[in-house]
């Protein structure tokens, strides 16, 4: 359990690629961005939020978030991050990346075996010399593209990412903050190499501190030595009375010799202090960058567990945020379905009001046409019984000329006609009704 929850936790047995730092303004950059996202008035927005404030104020989270990617992405090149292995990719951009490294290695596969077959007149007869030659340019153009594919994923994500919602953006952060978490694990493992390498540097600068002043001090021993018999000599010379004699030569050379003794044993005992003296000073040099590492590393520790924890749990803080913002969005569309819910009750109950009182209304117009329709037929009646008054008066005319032409009297004929036209037929046994005079056939009485 221990080993689960050991957040601290250093393996200094992985290795791994160290990356250039070249620190450039863009942490500045950043904290200065951050710095003005501060608002005195955030108190009164949340007393006066309504769900149209919120959807604002998601839009400014996702313009805030997708700013500070934009800018992590651009810190990443300043202090040498790889971006692929710092930037969450999808499968597209990824490809393009993955390409161009396939591509790289196949080069190198073909340039190694062009390069392996021995160097004979038949296998440059076959055009050995031309295949390595074509290899190495294939080599520089897939090397070429690998150094482009870095910068042609990068504008693809920037590009994905410019119109990504929320929920990716916090995706990208949390993947930048998991692989931050990574990389500064690297740099303690790298900082505690480092510390191992200048411990050792101090354990062997104390030895060649200890080993120089043991040869001081042997130096010293022999340079007394050299001194007591330089002192000898001279005052041996000073005893010669003949400056002229082969003794007083000899005595001289003496003298000469156990000079440059002295001074070359002087020249070891300084140069065996000063060795000292460099040695004693940069174990203090050793011992203080020592002391920066590790208060380094302990200060990484402490950014990368607090990271890592945080990170985990701000996943599922952010889940929820995401969740809240689906919730937001899911409220909002039941209020318009509740609105329009709403509306559509309205619409249909103005439609059915209006049809009953349209119903109504007709009933009323029905009512009210009666009497016009009944004036109507009466004016259709009356001309009716115009129409038949002139056609009888006409069958008069008619009846008078026939008797005139052809001494035939139409008349009663024409009045047989008109009372079996409109009298109904009678049953047996009834007497029959006196016929209609003429001209007083009145059909609407």
């Amino acid at each position: 359990m221990s080993d689960e929850f050991d957040l601290l936790e250093t393996n200094s047995n992985e290795k791994q690629s160290k990356v250039d730092v070249n620190w450039g303004k863009a942490i500045d950059t950043m904290k200065s961005k951050l710095a003005q996202e501060d608002d005195p008035e955030v108190r009164q927005k949340i007393l006066n939020a309504t769900l149209d404030d919120v959807v604002h104020m998601a839009e400014k989270d996702r313009t805030t978030l997708l700013d500070a990617i934009k800018d992590l992405t651009d810190y990443q090149d300043e202090v040498g991050i790889i971006f692929e292995a710092f930037s969450s990719l999808n499968a597209e951009e990824q490809k393009v990346i993955d390409n161009a490294i396939k591509r790289l290695e196949r080069a190198r596969v073909e340039l190694e075996d062009a390069e392996a077959k021995p160097d004979t007149w038949w296998n440059n007869l076959w055009g050995r010399k031309a295949k390595i030659r074509k290899a190495e340019e294939e080599l520089k153009a897939a090397q070429k593209a690998r150094d482009e594919a870095d910068t042609k994923a990068k504008a693809m994500f920037q590009q994905r990412i410019e119109s990504a919602d929320v929920q990716t953006l916090l995706n990208e952060l949390s993947f930048k903050s998991q692989a931050a978490v990574k990389r500064l694990k690297d740099r303690e493992v790298e900082i505690k190499e480092v510390e191992d390498k200048l411990q050792d540097a101090i354990v062997e600068a104390t030895k060649n501190h200890t080993k120089a002043l043991e040869k001081k001090k042997e130096v010293e021993t022999k340079l007394e030595e050299q001194y007591a018999l330089l002192k000898q000599a001279r005052q041996a010379l000073e005893e010669i009375v003949d400056k002229q004699s082969a003794e007083y030569a000899e005595a001289v050379g003496k003298v000469t010799t156990l000079e440059q003794k002295v001074e070359e044993l002087e020249g070891l005992k300084n140069a065996y202090t000063t060795l000292a003296a460099s040695k004693d000073s940069f174990v203090h040099k050793h011992n203080l960058t020592i002391k920066v590492l590790t208060s380094l590393r302990s200060n990484l520790q402490t950014h990368r567990a607090k990271l890592k924890s945080d990170t985990e749990e701000r996943l599922k803080y952010y889940d929820g945020y995401v969740v809240a913002l689906k919730a937001r969005t899911d409220q909002e569309f039941a209020a318009i379905l509740e609105h329009l819910g709403v509306k559509t009750d309205e619409h249909i109950g103005e439609t059915l009001a209006a049809m009953h009182t349209a119903s109504a209304k007709a009933r009323q117009e029905m009512m009210d046409n009666i009497p016009v329709h009944e004036k109507v037929m009466q004016g259709v009646y009356s001309s009716y019984a115009e129409a038949l008054q002139e056609i009888r008066a006409k069958d008069v005319d008619i009846q008078k000329n026939f008797a005139e032409r052809y001494g035939i009297d139409m008349k009663q004929i024409f009045e047989d006609y008109y009372a079996a036209e409109n009298e109904p037929s009678k049953p047996e046994g009834e007497s029959p009704k006196p016929e209609p005079k003429s001209g007083d056939d009145d059909l609407l009485s």
